[in-house]
C-alpha cells in the first residue's frame, strides 16, 4: 500500500469518528439552540454525502487531487463542529429536551459501517444484530408501553405482570445494545488512559487484573447475558457485573459503563461454540473513549450515604 493510500485511510478513519463526535455533540443540544443545531445537522449530511464517496477505489493521482479538494473543506468544518460540541458539553447533563413517548423509541443508526468491526465482528453478525435482534428489542418495548399506557387508560392491568416483563427484558435489550455499538470502534483496542485507567487500577489492581477479570465473567455468563463494567455510585468505584438475559442478576443502583453482549447470536455465525475466542477478539476493538466519556458523566452522580 503506498504512502498516499494509508494517508487516505488514515483520513477517512477521521473523518468516520468525528462524524460519531459530531451526531453526540447535536444529541447534548437543548431547544435553547435550535437554528445552531438545525445548521449542524445540515453540514453533518453534506459530509456523508461526502463520507460515501470517499472510498471508492482511487489511483493515487486521484488521491492526490481529492486531499486537494476534499481536506481543507472538512477540516474546517470538522473544526468549527468540534469547538460546538466543546461549547455544548460544558453544559452538565444537558440532554435531548424532548421525552420519548410511549411506543416511540427508534433503532439507534451505527457510529461506523456494518464491516468496519472486520475481522473482528464480521459484516454479517453485525447487520444481524443491529438490524434484526436490536430492532426487536425496540419493536418489543414500544408495544409494551403502548399496552401499559392503555390499561392506564381503561383501569384495566390483568396484563400489566406480562407487560412489565415485556418492557424490562425489551429495554434492556434496546438501552445496553445502544451502549453496546458506541463501546465499539474500527479505531479501538489498546488500553485506556487518563482517570478511567486511574480508576481500574485502583478498584482491581491494574488493567490486566481487570482485563482478565472481565472476560472470565464473559465466558462464565450462565447461558446468554452481558457482562458489564459498572459505576456504582453509592460505593464510589468501578464493579464488574454479570447479568442474564439483560435484566436478571443485575444490581439497580449502577450505572452500565462497558458492556459486552455474550448471547449467541453476537457470536455464533462467526465462532460458533467458541464464546472465549470472542470474548478474546472483543479488546480488539473496545472504544476507551466512549467508556471513558461514560466514566466522567457517571462520576457526577452521588447518592447520600445511609
Amino acid at each position: 500500500m503506498s504512502t498516499a493510500r494509508e494517508e487516505w485511510s488514515t483520513y477517512v478513519s477521521e473523518v468516520d469518528e468525528w462524524m460519531t463526535a459530531v451526531e453526540a455533540a447535536i444529541s447534548y443540544r437543548s431547544e435553547e439552540n435550535k437554528e445552531e443545531k438545525k445548521r449542524v445537522v445540515s453540514e453533518l449530511e453534506s459530509l456523508k454525502t461526502i463520507r460515501g464517496k470517499l472510498l471508492e477505489p482511487l489511483d493515487d493521482d486521484k488521491l492526490k487531487r481529492a486531499f486537494t479538494s476534499q481536506v481543507d473543506y472538512v477540516a474546517a468544518a470538522f473544526d468549527q463542529w468540534r469547538r460546538a460540541g466543546t461549547e455544548v458539553r460544558k453544559e452538565p447533563f444537558v440532554a435531548n429536551s424532548q421525552a420519548v413517548p410511549p411506543g416511540g423509541h427508534r433503532l439507534p443508526s451505527l457510529p461506523y459501517a456494518y464491516d468496519a468491526l472486520e475481522p473482528y465482528i464480521s459484516e454479517r453478525i453485525m447487520r444481524l444484530h443491529h438490524l434484526e435482534h436490536h430492532q426487536s428489542y425496540v419493536d418489543g418495548l414500544n408495544k409494551a408501553e403502548l399496552a401499559m399506557k392503555e390499561a392506564r387508560e381503561t383501569n384495566d392491568f390483568d396484563l400489566i405482570r406480562h407487560w412489565e416483563r415485556e418492557a424490562a427484558f425489551h429495554g434492556a435489550g434496546h438501552y445496553l445494545h445502544t451502549m453496546f455499538w458506541e463501546n465499539m470502534s474500527p479505531q479501538g483496542g489498546g488500553e485506556p488512559s487518563g482517570k478511567l485507567r486511574e480508576q481500574i487500577n485502583k478498584d482491581f489492581g491494574g488493567f490486566q487484573a481487570f482485563k482478565q477479570h472481565f472476560s472470565e465473567a464473559a465466558k462464565e455468563v450462565q447461558g446468554v447475558g452481558w457482562a458489564l463494567l459498572v459505576w456504582a455510585p453509592r460505593a464510589r468505584k468501578l464493579e464488574i457485573l454479570q447479568a442474564e438475559f439483560h435484566h436478571l442478576l443485575s444490581q439497580q443502583d449502577i450505572i452500565p459503563l462497558l458492556g459486552l453482549d455474550v448471547w449467541e447470536h453476537a457470536y455464533y455465525l462467526q465462532y460458533e461454540n467458541n464464546r472465549d475466542e470472542y470474548v478474546k477478539q472483543f479488546w480488539n476493538i473496545i472504544n476507551w473513549r466512549n467508556v471513558s466519556d461514560r466514566f466522567k458523566e457517571a462520576r457526577h452522580v452521588t447518592w447520600r450515604q445511609l
